[in-house]
C-alpha cells in the first residue's frame, strides 16, 4: 500500500514513474515478471482513472495531443504483454530489470540535465507505440518515454503530464485484460490489491502537485531510486 502510494504520487505529479517503481519493487520481492507487470496494470487501471479525473478537473489535458497518443499507446500495450507472456520468466527477469535500471539512470539524468524551452512536439504518435509496448513489457515505461520525449521536444509540463496520465487509463485496461487472456486471473497476488488501494488513495494529489513542484527535482530522485532498487534486483537475479 506503501509503494502504491508513493509510486501514485510521483506518478500523477511527473505524468510518470509508477510503473517502474512498483514493478521493480515487486520483482525484487520475488515476483515473476509477467505477474508484476499484471499486477501493476490492474491496479494501474483504478489509479489512472482517478489521475485521469483530476487531471480533467484541474484542466491539465491537451486533447488534441491525447488523441495522437492513446491508440498508437494501445497497439503497443497490447503487443509488449503478448510478447511478455510468451517469454520464460528467468529469462525474462534480467532483461527486464536492465531495461528498468537503463530508464532509471536515463530519468536521473533528464532531472538534472533538463532545461525546458516551450514548442510544439512533432513526434508524437511513434512514442505512443514504443512507449506502450516498453510499459507493458518491462511493467513501466509509459510516462517515462512518452512524457520525458514530449518534454524534451519542448511540449508544455501541466498539459503534457495531465494528458500523457489521463491517456494511460485507457492503456493499462487494454494492457491488463491482455495479460487476464494470457495468463488468467491466478497472475494476480496481493500485492496487487496493496498497490491498488495506495495508489487511489493518492491519485487526487497528483494533479495538484503538478502544478507547483518542480518536476525536474523530483525527476532526479525518482531516477535515484529506480535504479538503485533496479541494480538490487538485477544483482539478486544474476547471482
Amino acid at each position: 500500500m506503501l509503494i502504491g502510494f508513493a509510486a501514485q504520487l510521483v506518478d500523477g505529479a511527473l505524468g510518470m514513474a509508477y510503473g517502474q517503481i512498483s514493478s521493480t519493487l515487486l520483482i525484487s520481492m520475488g515476483v515473476p515478471p509477467a505477474a508484476a507487470s499484471a499486477g501493476v496494470h490492474t491496479a494501474e487501471t483504478f489509479t489512472t482513472a482517478v489521475s485521469g479525473i483530476s487531471h480533467v478537473a484541474h484542466r491539465n489535458v491537451d486533447w488534441a495531443l491525447f488523441m495522437r497518443i492513446v491508440i498508437p499507446g494501445v497497439i503497443g500495450g497490447v503487443l509488449g504483454a503478448y510478447v511478455l507472456t510468451q517469454i520464460d520468466a528467468d529469462v525474462a527477469k534480467p532483461i527486464v530489470l536492465a531495461y528498468l535500471t537503463a530508464l532509471g539512470l536515463y530519468l536521473f539524468y533528464r532531472g538534472l540535465m533538463h532545461r525546458h524551452t516551450e514548442r510544439q512536439p512533432k513526434v508524437v504518435a511513434p512514442l505512443g507505440l514504443v512507449g506502450g509496448f516498453l510499459d507493458a513489457a518491462g511493467g513501466g515505461g509509459w510516462g517515462a518515454i512518452v512524457t520525458s520525449n514530449l518534454l524534451v521536444q519542448g511540449s508544455n509540463p501541466r498539459k503534457t503530464i495531465g494528458t500523457v496520465n489521463t491517456a494511460e487509463f485507457f492503456l493499462t485496461v487494454t494492457i491488463s485484460v491482455t495479460f487476464i487472456a494470457a495468463l488468467g486471473w491466478e497472475a494476480f497476488t496481493i500485492a496487487t490489491l496493496g498497490l491498488l488501494i495506495g495508489g487511489v488513495l493518492a491519485a487526487p494529489f497528483g494533479a495538484m502537485i503538478a502544478k507547483r513542484v518542480n518536476p525536474d527535482i523530483l525527476l532526479t530522485f525518482v531516477g535515484a531510486l529506480v535504479t538503485t532498487t533496479s541494480l538490487y534486483g538485477l544483482y539478486r537475479a544474476l547471482t
